[in-house]
């Protein structure tokens, strides 16, 4: 059942993601028991994507108990062996965890792998919150009770566009941490004092492979840095997105009061709110698009959408219901926003292969099964017509709306890329002034040099 759940998981997560970017799988032990500690940015799509990418089986979870309220979830939750846990600020006196630890204590006593979320709860700041105890006692008691090699690997779960479909994701194990001798015998002698000391490690751990910021002024403003850091010929992966982003955030907080990088921020930000104002994005300011390229290109996708749009029809006209259907049960039956999305999910997920199913069953009734088979191939055709067509149409409308903008702004937007060219140079010349030599540089000066070579023949032109 758990490599069912397992495919399920990779089914769910290889539809909803355009890209899955695993860095440090190395660190994952190959057998023995593991608990795998990640950040909580995205309800129950956190857990399928561990599940699906951490390269062992099984792994069991902890879920909130109200989960199991939900109809299709429960069931499915208990197929996966996931384990409900009480918050005893919802529950008072009458949580009662105690079946939940030992079926912890049991899962990890046979070897096989945990996945927790310290923080307890899924939420959307801009950096992790507080860790729960939990996590440390358990792997603490386990090791010293059960006398088992517990480890406990950090995973940070690192969304692009956490509610986009087709966005992309980075999924990021750290460095393992082993519960040694030398933190069961501090147990033994001091049981809270270690599990303050192992809940401390699990964060720092944790704050590692996830990006923080004090707060969302700061992490959106070291993406504007970002944004504008970056030669334009260079495509960034998940993985250095994510570090690059990290790096302004501490070289940022490492220069308090610095006048030169209190400046560019307030011009950086002045800035993005001009971009915002007038509906632009910065890539569109990178270099000069004509306006007859600009008018090829959406004359190419408005094409591609043509193809599409004939084999894409029969599975849109049978997701569109589902897609209601989805929307009500998110809607009806959620409690948090987060919820909701994860519900939407399940409820396709769940409705979309019945319905198949039904079709297929009654064209072999009535046309024969050589017909079934040929209707179950066009109704996987279909399919990925119509999420390829949804691509195509998202890609459309942005780039009508930057020809209408290109013509209908021209002033406004050779102001900006003045603009952004001089942002350009001064984030680029406070790199170079602050931060350390001895830091590996994930662009080189010929990458730069590129992009410099790129701007000269635009002016000359």
């Amino acid at each position: 059942m758990q490599r069912w759940m397992i495919d399920l998981a990779r089914l769910i997560t290889n539809t909803f993601f355009r890209r899955i970017d695993v860095v440090g799988r190395e660190h994952v032990p190959a057998e023995g028991p593991v608990i795998f500690a990640g950040n909580h940015p995205n309800a129950l799509m956190d857990g399928w994507l561990l599940m699906a990418r951490c390269g062992r089986q099984p792994v069991r979870f902890l879920a909130h108990a109200k989960l199991w309220t939900y109809p299709v979830l429960g069931p499915l939750l208990d197929l996966s062996g996931t384990i409900p846990v009480y918050r005893r600020e919802e529950h008072g006196h009458q949580a009662d965890n105690s079946a939940a630890f030992a079926s912890l204590h049991a899962a990890l006593a046979a070897g096989d792998c945990l996945g927790i979320f310290p923080e307890g709860v899924s939420h959307v700041e801009s950096r992790l919150a507080k860790l729960k105890t939990g996590t440390a006692r358990v792997a603490l008691e386990a090791a010293a009770n059960n006398r088992i090699p517990v480890t406990i690997v950090p995973c940070g779960l690192n969304y692009l566009h956490r509610h986009r479909f087709r966005s992309q994701v980075l999924l990021e194990f750290g460095a393992p941490i082993r519960i040694d001798e030398a933190r069961i015998a501090d147990f033994r002698d001091d049981a809270e004092a270690a599990v303050r000391v192992l809940t401390d490690d699990v964060a720092t751990a944790l704050a590692a492979v996830t990006l923080n910021a004090p707060d969302w002024s700061t992490l959106r403003f070291a993406q504007i840095s970002r944004r504008l850091y970056k030669p334009s010929s260079a495509r960034l992966t998940p993985a250095q997105y994510v570090e690059l982003n990290r790096r302004f955030v501490a070289g940022y907080l490492q220069a308090p009061n610095d006048p030169d990088v209190e400046a560019y921020r307030r011009d950086a930000e002045d800035y993005q709110a001009r971009l915002d104002m007038l509906g632009i994005k910065d890539y569109q300011l990178r270099k000069p698009v004509p306006v007859g390229k600009a008018a090829r290109r959406i004359t190419g996708r408005a094409l591609m959408m043509l193809l599409l749009l004939p084999l894409a029809i029969p599975a849109a006209l049978i997701q569109l219901p589902i897609a209601w259907a989805a929307g009500l049960v998110g809607t009806k039956f959620s409690y948090e926003k987060d919820d909701e999305a994860t519900l939407k999910v399940l409820a396709t997920l769940a409705l979309l292969p019945v319905i198949y199913l039904v079709i297929i069953v009654l064209v072999g009734s009535f046309a024969g099964w050589a017909w079934a088979l040929a209707a179950a191939v066009a109704l996987v055709i279909s399919t990925a017509a119509s999420m390829r067509l949804l691509e195509a149409e998202a890609g459309l409308l942005v780039s009508t709306l930057s020809l209408l903008r290109i013509v209908r702004l021209e002033q406004e937007i050779g102001e900006l890329r003045e603009r952004r060219a001089e942002l350009v140079e001064r984030i680029r010349a406070l790199v170079d002034s602050r931060v350390s030599p001895e830091l590996e540089r994930m662009f080189d000066s010929m990458s730069f040099g590129v992009q410099a070579a790129e701007r000269d023949t635009a002016s000359s032109e």
